[in-house]
């Protein structure tokens, strides 16, 4: 389970997030929305130890990112990209990835084949395409077999057919156990794939929980979006 608790970050004199409190549980896709600037982004570096909060807390199954000895084996993440050095080939930067968290290297070759890249293996992260420097972030993500993935526009560069693939690997992750926590500005994407909902405007959450409780009342996930953050975006 992913947690965030009252959680506070100030720049200055303005609150970038305002008592952010909501959960990602096992067995669901958990939607992250927001307009640009509503405090995504932060909460998820805060979750992922990349940024402290001014207060509050966020935890990974119970515990701090920073006290997680191998968070990979914990926690996959997608953030800004693969993460890779531009220089870098895929399969190399996979191979240093497990490295640094003990994992067997075996798990190299499984997700480059898991992901669609094992044909892309001695590419160099800077000659990849945008959907396939997604692949290759996400297969860094699932080299641990961690129990939860936290994804930042997931889909971003991938075309129909590599949206299909990630919603279905998304779904059935979820059906097996696992917590996917995403930020997504895809609205047809998110009503396809997530059970709960965690709305943020202003950084503040404005609406939380399962998709048909948050969007009850309006004609779709858009309009219930909008609806919930006109006003609240900084």
């Amino acid at each position: 389970m992913l947690t965030f608790d009252d959680l506070v970050k100030r720049r200055g004199s303005r609150d970038v997030l305002a008592g952010v409190t909501f959960r990602a549980e096992p067995g669901r896709v958990t939607a992250f929305l927001g307009p640009n600037g509503a405090g995504k982004s932060s909460t998820l570096r805060i979750l992922l130890g990349l940024d402290r909060p001014t207060s509050g807390r966020a935890l990974v199954g119970g515990r701090p990112y920073r006290d997680l000895r191998r968070p990979l084996r914990v926690v996959g993440s997608v953030l800004d990209g693969s993460g890779a050095h531009r220089s870098r080939p895929a399969r190399q930067h996979l191979a240093w990835v497990a490295r640094s968290n003990g994992i067997a290297r075996r798990r190299v070759g499984e997700v480059l084949e898991q992901v669609g890249l094992a044909d892309a293996a001695r590419v160099r992260a800077g000659r990849l395409s945008l959907g396939m420097g997604q692949r290759l972030g996400l297969a860094a993500a699932l080299l641990g077999e961690p129990a939860a993935l936290v994804l930042d526009e997931p889909v971003n560069g991938l075309d129909p057919e590599g949206i299909r693939w990630i919603r279905g690997l998304l779904r059935s992750y979820a059906d097996d156990g696992g917590t996917v926590l995403l930020s997504s500005h895809l609205m047809g994407e998110v009503a396809a794939l997530a059970d709960d909902l965690v709305v943020i405007a202003g950084g503040r959450i404005v609406a939380a929980g399962p998709l048909g409780a948050v969007t009850a009342g309006y004609p779709s996930l858009e309009e219930a979006f909008f609806a919930l953050t006109a006003g609240g975006s900084r």
